[in-house]
């Protein structure tokens, strides 16, 4: 099961009791709204405990097409990768 943005707006809600659900919802959002413009602008977002997110370039690339095997030319595109802290790894590792 995935856990949604309304999922984390119910978390932060619950979490936080001076905090109302639209005030949970305002703060969710402009922290995805920061993110996504960093990024958009090629600026690394690091959240310490938590991972790094960053943008990276790919090239031009030869590819195919996969539903008629046609063989085509990729274009150059940008890429968001994230690499999980070490805290993150182990917490999901069970170490």
């Amino acid at each position: 099961m995935a856990l949604t943005k309304a999922d984390l707006i119910n978390q932060v809600h619950s979490s936080s009791p001076k905090l109302s659900k639209v005030q949970a919802r305002e703060a969710v959002e402009t922290i995805l709204k920061i993110m996504k413009a960093s990024l958009g602008s090629g600026d690394d977002v690091l959240l310490s405990g938590f991972g790094k997110f960053n943008v990276k370039a790919k090239s031009a690339r030869k590819g195919r097409n996969p539903k008629t095997g046609e063989a085509m030319m990729l274009e150059a595109r940008k890429v968001v990768t994230f690499k999980p802290s070490g805290i993150l790894r182990e917490k999901v590792n069970g170490d």
